[in-house]
């Protein structure tokens, strides 16, 4: 059996080496357009990421997801730190609040019209992961935690991922809601809900991993 699977990479590295793929015919074409075209979306970029290459994206938020779960899982067995580093002058908690909320609202903004201007899921998710941070080191640990577990923050998390993946799948299976006009709010199909559940997962898991890391090194 070993030298079956042997002779089968053999045979598939020769074939990329020595059979070439048919190039389709694009002198003239401009990608770009034929990318809006085909998604209905003003920025490309979201049409590809969330329509051409959903695989990739669907695999992107699960290795996330697994790196949230690996920093809680290699954490678990350590001892919470006894010292917490924190903002505790006033101008510093006044600026890192004033950025937490420019923050949250560049986050909001990026995951409703990502697919309209440069923008999309995973920036917002990182705008919304950056607010969540700034708002802990000015605040209690204890205020933190409480407000994650109150508003059931990880199964919100965990139902984001799953909503994705199964949209996705649906997608990837050819069905798709109608891509409206393009350029309006309600456009590009599934494509801007898919944005909005990424970043809910990126501003979550950042959550998640900010309270871990206060809890066992004291500092982000």
């Amino acid at each position: 059996m070993k030298w079956l699977y042997i002779a089968a990479g053999i045979a598939l590295y020769v074939k990329m080496l020595l059979l070439q793929n048919p190039a389709p015919n694009l002198s003239g074409v401009s990608i770009t357009e034929l990318v809006v075209q085909d998604c209905g979306l003003p920025n490309a970029v979201s049409g590809i990421i969330f329509r051409n290459r959903l695989y990739d994206t669907i695999y992107e938020v699960v290795v996330f997801t697994i790196a949230i779960l690996g920093a809680s899982f290699l954490l678990a067995n350590e001892n919470p730190s006894c010292a917490i580093y924190q903002f505790k002058d006033k101008p510093s908690i006044v600026l890192a609040r004033l950025g937490a909320t420019i923050s949250a609202l560049v986050g909001i903004e990026l995951a409703i019209r990502g697919h309209l201007s440069p923008g999309g899921g995973f920036a917002a998710g990182v705008a919304g992961g950056t607010a969540i941070g700034l708002v802990a080191i000015t605040s209690s640990p204890q205020l933190m935690q409480g407000i994650y577990k109150r508003w059931h923050a990880a199964a919100w998390e965990k139902i984001s991922v799953l909503v994705f993946i199964v949209l996705s799948a649906i997608t990837l299976a050819g069905y798709e809601l109608p891509h409206g006009e393009l350029g309006a709010l309600f456009s590009g199909g599934i494509v801007p809900i898919l944005n909005i559940l990424v970043a809910v997962k990126v501003a979550l898991g950042s959550w998640a991993v900010i309270l871990v890391f206060i809890r066992y090194r004291g500092l982000l």
